[in-house]
């Protein structure tokens, strides 16, 4: 999302000075919102209402937008100003008029609109009169009055012209900055527009629905580059200035328009089907941009072959912005991007970037075909975007880049989701938004994880083939236009239909297959997560199933039902077994001579199991005796389920702790990171409530058992990305519980960078850079090379290194740097407030912080947003006493108003009383569990 220079003009003062008048005497009603798109016109008059009375008042009175206008084509000219940091425009937008009526409403905020014309399809005016501009600056509209009645059937012309400042934020049309190496500060101005910003830029049509083409054309200065969605088609001499025209758009929603004016470099290449890509980078980060470039010509050959539909624009162009809220914005055509989620530098990079910037590029890719090709028709089925997009990441780079082995993360982004999904204050993936606020909150784990995860147990149980061919058929049929949630399951169950009759797939006889619209409404209408508990009796696996919750109360509804396409591998077969449970209570038959069960095979179900009876005591034994018998994704899912059950208080944490006693056999880094986790999640909840004895019988306890495979490392980036994954994560934990040796290499490896400014092994530098922020010479050398470094992906290494010291004034320093936003930018201090509240003396200093600052905060980000929702999560994430979780209630409490437009807040006191619940039921079992050599 970016930004430009010089002011034109456009509008006479008499004109502005006319329109102001009016304005002040035009009077605007504040109304309350509906839930629904309303579309009746107010009743049309043939008479314009006398002004000097004051007598005309804002038409509308919902959130959304009537819908008898819609917008066909925008002709939009934009002339920014970098050197004042404001910009003018005009809009001439091509309208298709339903109902007879005298009103225009559509969005804007914060842009001053000095003159409104309306023309008839012939470009003739309607009146020759300044029409009035009211505005609605609680629903962010605004209403233009025709005294001539816009006719039904008729299409018409809204000529505005407007102006407004750069945007400080993140949001809308604003300003970024960079410095170069000479130390000068360069000015830029970009675009971020979804959910709902485009209306900050220039009134539109703000709602997905809405989709038109858009003519763009930009004026710059000469030092520039203008970039929008399309080519540049002219570049046109005007006054000394260049304006570019860029071709006309497909049809697209207003929050994937986008634009630019800067000063930056790029590098280019080609499809095999012909398509421009480029990445754009600051000039003195253009040597970064090489490996995105070929990764994303890769990502869009693979996507057009899998989707079977030709990208439809010539160019793909990739922009690293310097100043960017989220990790990457998909705009058609203009992808923009923050720094380290496009930009690798292979002196600074670890293993774990690469795969992070191949990922976001592969996501962004995606939603050319999902979200722009095709647009949910709402915020509610905002999952259409983003959980596809998340899903396609994984199937895309597997791919495409197979050693990356994106697969063992997938595991990571559906416990994410379970994480939030097993708490009370969850939603349904397809959840009611209708505010900003709401709609920006939609934008969470639910969204993307959870989306991207019921999507992978969808495509285990249609087969690959039928999960392609009917996305294929659903992008096809739905092109350029807007999808609901059963649009996709009758697309997908028109391709099953077909599939399902030829007999090629195997479910258990009793049924062929689920109803696919009445079993996907169970996991995206619905709240929650199922656990379905297994009981071995005889030949028969009883099975019940009931919704998950780690903070259950009494009051809890019980009566969720899911269709679940059960899975289940038994000792006497390698075959996959299936039953569809579409029921509270079921059985299914495995036969006498059975050993034992693991249900829900490689966890591609999106589902918790319980083994009771004697059912995890037998999967203890297994693991103990052969533990390859099991996949390392069955193994994995086997952990992360008994650990949760732990939490909820299903499983005591000694038979969790016997279920890992095998881990010292285990040579997959998967299931070796899950079992390591929950042991380092336990020791910082109880290092942060300075439970000494706990805390250092713990410590001496993982060290103990992991010994082995901390010997083993080598402080290198040698080896595949898992190895590396293993090695860097293993070693920055060994170091956090002073474990001797670690820290003993990681100082001498610190001296020596320190004395020889020589580059560390990417993977390693987090942790050397950690140890040595704990001396106050270490900590200055620090913060001096965070300052003066050109690679964004180094900068955050150092930064949670900085913030790891024990020293409280150096956090405090650090928390006043982020909020000036000149050493630290603006966009890293939430990311900030988080690493010093997950360091043991920075955790009440950061949530002091974050009351104080509150206000701040709020004015940067914006409430809904995904930086405000990382700030109270990661401050409140490790609260777990009655006495912190009063202290955050009351302050959520007096900040009312605002805490109860956010669910995050409900997320946040779900933590920290699943919290308080772990250590009521945990603490004991950890001070009597010593730590005796007995594996366990």
């Amino acid at each position: 999302s970016v930004f430009l220079q010089y002011s034109n003009n456009i509008s006479t003062i008499m004109v502005r000075f006319l329109v102001l008048a009016l304005l002040s005497l035009a009077g605007v009603t504040q109304t309350s919102a509906s839930p629904t798109q309303a579309s009746e016109p107010p009743n049309p008059t043939e008479e314009q209402p006398p002004l000097g009375t004051g007598s005309l008042s804002f038409p509308w009175s919902h959130l959304r937008l009537p819908g008898y206008i819609v917008p066909l084509h925008y002709h939009l000219l934009l002339h920014p100003n970098l050197t004042m940091l404001s910009y003018s425009g005009t809009v001439r937008i091509e309208l298709q008029v339903q109902n007879n009526t005298n009103w225009v409403v559509l969005h804007s905020k914060g842009l001053r609109i000095t003159t409104a014309t309306m023309l008839d399809q012939n470009l003739a005016h309607l009146s020759d009169k300044v029409l009035p501009v009211l505005h609605n600056p609680t629903h962010e509209q605004t209403a233009i009055f025709s005294p001539r009645v816009l006719s039904g059937g008729q299409k018409y012309f809204l000529f505005l012209e407007f102006g407004a400042e750069l945007g400080e934020g993140f949001y809308g049309f604003y300003r970024s900055t960079y410095r170069t190496s000479s130390g000068e500060t360069r000015n830029l101005a970009s675009t971020h527009f979804e959910p709902t910003s485009a209306r900050m830029a220039f009134p539109c049509f703000d709602e997905p629905s809405f989709k038109a083409n858009y003519s763009i054309s930009i004026r710059r200065s000469r030092a520039h580059t203008a970039l929008s969605n399309m080519p540049v088609q002219t570049v046109v001499l005007d006054d000394g200035l260049m304006e570019d025209r860029f071709a006309v758009s497909v049809r697209m929603s207003s929050y994937l328009v986008a634009f630019i004016v800067c000063d930056f470099r790029s590098v280019s290449a080609t499809t095999a089907s012909g398509v421009k890509v480029s990445v754009y980078a600051a000039p003195e980060k253009w040597q970064q941009t090489h490996y995105a470039l070929k990764a994303a010509v890769k990502l869009l050959e693979f996507y057009e072959k899998y989707f079977n539909i030709k990208y439809p624009l010539p160019k793909q162009d990739l922009v690293a912005i310097p100043d960017f809220q989220a990790g990457a914005m998909e705009n058609w055509g203009l992808i923009t991007f923050r720094e380290t989620s496009l930009l690798f530098d292979p002196a600074t990079s670890s293993g774990s970037d690469r795969v992070w910037v191949t990922m976001v590029i592969a996501h962004e890719l995606a939603h050319q075909w999902f979200g722009n090709l095709v647009t949910m028709q709402w915020w509610n089925d905002i999952w259409l975007n983003e959980g596809f997009a998340r899903y396609m990441e994984y199937i895309s780079v597997n791919a495409t880049y197979p050693k990356l082995r994106v697969e063992d993360y997938l595991v990571d982004t559906c416990f994410a989701a379970i994480g939030r999904d097993s708490l009370n204050s969850s939603r349904p993936i397809s959840s009611a938004a209708e505010s900003p606020t709401q709609i920006e909150e939609m934008f969470d784990t639910v969204s993307y994880d959870k989306g991207a995860c019921v999507l992978h147990m969808l495509r285990h149980y249609l087969t690959d083939q039928v999960f392609q061919s009917g996305i294929v058929r659903y992008l096809r049929r739905y092109s350029y236009s807007n999808a609901h949630n059963q649009d996709l399951w009758d697309s997908l169950a028109n391709v099953q239909e077909e599939e399902f009759s030829s007999g090629e797939h195997c479910y258990s006889s009793r049924q062929a297959h689920l109803d696919l619209t009445s079993m996907m409404n169970t996991w995206t209408l619905q709240t929650g997560v199922p656990l379905v508990t297994v009981t071995r009796q005889g030949s028969h696996l009883l099975l019940k199933q009931e919704r998950f919750l780690r903070t259950a109360h009494p009051s809890d509804p019980t009566w969720f039902l899911w269709h679940i396409p059960l899975t289940y591998r038994t000792d006497t077969s390698t075959s996959i077994h299936r039953h569809p449970m579409t029921t509270l209570t079921d059985s299914v038959e495995v036969g006498e001579e059975v050993g034992w069960v693991k249900v829900n095979v490689d966890m591609a179900g999106y589902y918790l199991v319980h083994y009771d009876g004697s059912g995890w005591d037998d999967l203890i034994q297994l693991l103990k005796d052969n533990h390859t018998a099991l996949t390392f994704m069955d193994r994995t899912h086997l952990i992360h389920n008994a650990f949760q059950l732990t939490t909820a208080g299903r499983l005591s944490l000694d038979k969790a702790l016997d279920l890992i006693g095998y881990l010292r056999s285990e040579s997959h880094t998967v299931p070796l990171l899950e079992g390591l986790g929950y042991l380092e999640a336990f020791y910082r909840i109880v290092e942060r409530r300075d439970i000494p004895d706990v805390t250092q019988n713990l410590r001496k306890y993982i060290l103990w058992y992991f010994r082995d495979v901390i010997d083993r490392q080598t402080w290198s980036d040698k080896g595949s990305v898992s190895e590396r994954r293993l090695r860097s994560e293993l070693l920055s934990l060994a170091c956090h519980l002073g474990d001797l040796p670690c820290l003993k290499q990681a100082q001498r490896s610190f001296t020596h960078w320190l004395d020889s400014n020589s580059t560390l092994p990417a993977d390693m530098a987090e942790t050397v850079y950690s140890v040595g922020a704990q001396e106050d010479t270490g900590w200055a050398s620090l913060l001096q090379t965070y300052t003066h470094s050109l690679s964004e992906t180094h900068k955050r290494k150092i930064l949670s290194a900085l913030a790891s010291s024990r020293d409280t004034n150096k956090l405090t320093r650090l928390l006043e740097l982020g909020l000036e936003g000149e050493v630290i930018r603006t966009q890293d201090l939430d990311s900030l407030i988080a690493m010093v509240a997950r360091n043991p003396k920075g955790h009440h200093l950061a949530w002091s912080y974050v009351q104080k600052y509150w206000s701040t905060l709020v004015d940067k980000f914006q409430l809904g947003s995904f930086s405000i929702r990382n700030i109270i999560i990661g401050t409140t994430a490790q609260f777990s006493s009655t006495e912190e979780l009063t202290e955050v209630r009351v302050f959520f409490e007096s900040i009312h108003e605002q805490a109860s437009q956010l669910r995050v807040t409900e997320v946040a006191m779900d933590n920290i009383q699943k919290n308080i619940l772990w250590l009521q039921r945990n603490l004991g079992t950890l001070r009597k569990r010593q730590t005796q050599r007995d594996g366990g």
